[in-house]
């Protein structure tokens, strides 16, 4: 029963992405759009969804859209999301690792705790950070939005580690995010990674409900089995 509920969740989600982009087709956005676009949209809703569901391939994925998406925003100017893509890719491997490993060792992937104060500090690190590197784009390059740019791949970076580590908090931020890359993606006249990043808000939230009922889960087999 609760496989079959997920799946009518992933199918609505992917639907209500399905339907904006036929949307933003007819609406005449379509000129302002690539293939390379529509291909890494794609690539990009495939791997979030396998990542809510701890599939293994969803890094493979992920490594595909953080390539194609890298040679996309350096088109646009958005320097920032560029060379962040880069650090995606080897977070990518890092988190590829650290599941295969923990799979190996409790025979599934396993959500991970996280401390407050651990959150706090790595979030104080990643908008120190970001304000850095905002700086080094504003005064070095012809970036487009350089601190806000910065500010989002910066907690970007984090919310993938995160993810790599199997924590629920992950998600949070990803919720926070993507909706501040909605408004950014449209101000750049990328509607349909716009549109992405909007369908990402809803299954960032629903992967945070997913990993909260897996986690309840796991805890009463470990309960159990004491």
């Amino acid at each position: 029963m609760v496989r079959c509920c997920t799946a009518m969740v992933i199918i609505f989600l992917a639907f209500r992405a399905i339907f904006f982009i036929i949307a933003t087709l007819f609406s005449g956005l379509i000129i302002a759009m690539s293939a390379l676009e529509i291909v890494a949209v794609i690539i990009s809703l495939i791997g979030v969804a396998l990542t809510i569901k701890r599939n293994m391939w969803c890094w493979w994925f992920n490594f595909a859209a953080f390539v194609l998406y890298a040679y996309l925003f350096y088109q646009f100017k958005l320097y920032g999301e560029t060379i962040l893509q880069f650090f995606f890719m080897v977070v990518n491997f890092y988190g590829f690792y650290h599941w295969l490993k923990g799979k190996q060792q409790d025979h599934e992937i396993r959500i991970e705790p996280i401390a407050k104060k651990t959150v706090f500090f790595q979030m104080l690190l990643a908008a120190v950070g970001g304000l850095i590197f905002g700086l080094t784009l504003k005064h070095f390059t012809d970036a487009a939005v350089p601190m806000l740019d910065s500010q989002l791949a910066a907690f970007s970076l984090l919310a993938t580690y995160w993810t790599s580590r199997k924590h629920i908090a992950t998600w949070v931020l990803w919720v926070f995010v993507d909706i501040i890359y909605v408004g950014m993606f449209i101000y750049k006249d990328l509607f349909l990674t716009a549109g992405l990043y909007a369908a990402f808000v809803g299954l960032a939230a629903f992967g945070w409900w997913q990993w909260e009922q897996v986690k309840k889960k796991q805890a009463l087999t470990q309960f159990k089995g004491v």
